[in-house]
C-alpha cells in the first residue's frame, strides 16, 4: 500500500530525513515514533504529496507520489496534528466541500457523514460555524473529512492529541476496521502505550535516520516499547 524507498529530504546541507525506506502492506497499522524534530512530520507530508524531496521514491498503491500525484491523492487521506479548516464554513458545508473534491456520491457521503458524526458525537454541531468549535471538535471534523472518500491509506500526525478518551477509543476502532477491510494506516505518535497496543508494526526514527523497524514483537521483544525507545535514544546520544 505504501512503499518509501531511500527517501531523503534536506534543508540546505542538513538532512531532515536521511535514506528512509519503509514498506507498509494492506491491513497494517504502522506506528512512527521519535522525538520532536526526528523527521516524522516531514516524512508524512512528503508521502501526502505536500512536500518535495531530494532523493528516493514514494509509491502509494503502486502509483508514484511525484509522477502520479492525483492517483495517489484519490486513495489517500492526511490528518495533520493541527488541521487547518475553513472556519467560515459550517461543519456540514465543509464535509460536503471535501466530498465534492473527491467526487463522493450523494448517498455515500450522506451515509458516511451520518455514521461518523454520530460516532464522534458531532452530529448536532454540524450546522454550527467551525469557528465556534473547540480544538477537539475541529479534530473530530478533520477525521470525518479524511474518511469521507473511503481512502485506502490514511496518514495521521499525532491523531489522538486533543481527542477525549471516548473519541480516542472510537478512532482506534475505526483504524482497526479500515485495516481489517484491506486499508493501511501510517501514523506518528508520542503516546507509546497506544502504539504498543494498536500497531502491527512500528518504526523508530532519530535525527532523520531509521534506527529500528518491524513487527511490534520484533522491535520490543520482552520489553515495553517505551523501554526500547528510551534505550535506543540513549544509545544514539552516546554514539
Amino acid at each position: 500500500m505504501l512503499r518509501i524507498d531511500h527517501f531523503t529530504k534536506k534543508y540546505g546541507e542538513k538532512a531532515a530525513v536521511d535514506d528512509l525506506s519503509l514498506h507498509i502492506q494492506p491491513g497494517e497499522i504502522y506506528g512512527f515514533i521519535g522525538h520532536n524534530g526526528a523527521g516524522k512530520t516531514t516524512t508524512l507530508k512528503a508521502v501526502a504529496g505536500l512536500m518535495n524531496f531530494d532523493e528516493g521514491e514514494i509509491f502509494i498503491g503502486g502509483h508514484s507520489v511525484t509522477g502520479e500525484p492525483i492517483e495517489c491523492k484519490k486513495i489517500t487521506a492526511y490528518i495533520p496534528d493541527n488541521p487547518d479548516l475553513y472556519e467560515f464554513m459550517t461543519g456540514i458545508q465543509y464535509l460536503n466541500f471535501i466530498a465534492d473534491i473527491f467526487g463522493v456520491g450523494a448517498d455515500d457521503r450522506a451515509e458516511r457523514i451520518r455514521e461518523y458524526s454520530q460516532l464522534f458525537d458531532l452530529e448536532r454541531n454540524l450546522a454550527m460555524p467551525i469557528t465556534s468549535y473547540s480544538h477537539g471538535m475541529k479534530q473530530k471534523l478533520a477525521v470525518i473529512s479524511a474518511l469521507i472518500h473511503a481512502p485506502k491509506l490514511i496518514l495521521m500526525d499525532e491523531p489522538f492529541v486533543g481527542l477525549d478518551p471516548v473519541a480516542s477509543h472510537d478512532l482506534k476502532q475505526i483504524m482497526r476496521k479500515i485495516c481489517d477491510d484491506g486499508g493501511a494506516i501510517f501514523f506518528s505518535t508520542h503516546v507509546l502505550e497506544v502504539a504498543e497496543k494498536l500497531c502491527d508494526k512500528v518504526a523508530i526514527i532519530k535525527n532523520g535516520r531509521l534506527i529500528k523497524s518491524g513487527t511490534m514483537d520484533e522491535v520490543k521483544g520482552d520489553e515495553s516499547l517505551e523501554d526500547v525507545f528510551l534505550e535506543l535514544a540513549e544509545e544514539g546520544n552516546n554514539a
